[in-house]
């Protein structure tokens, strides 16, 4: 998947920085945190996660968290991108 798509979506730019700015989370927290259900935040999560930006933890049968994934350049990058963007910002 090229930049552009992944970064063509509002809502994954909001995931990301809420990721980014906060920490891991789960897909039902991050769904309320970014105001859209939860199969659209299953959705970008998991394209996400399928670029390597995102890993994902299971816990037991059916507890997840979403967290950058810290073995990835992509996802550090990103991670970059978020705090110098933000950085200002109080």
């Amino acid at each position: 998947m090229d930049i552009e798509e992944v970064f063509s979506s509002k809502t994954r730019i909001k995931i990301l920085k809420l990721l980014a700015q906060q920490g891991n989370r789960n897909p039902s927290d991050i769904a309320r945190c970014v105001k859209i259900n939860f199969s659209a935040a299953d959705k970008h999560l998991r394209l996400l996660e399928s670029e390597g930006i995102l890993k994902l933890y299971t816990y037991g049968k059916r507890f997840r968290l979403y967290s950058f994934n810290e073995a990835s350049e992509k996802a550090k990058a990103v991670q970059n991108l978020i705090h110098v963007w933000y950085k200002d910002d109080s």
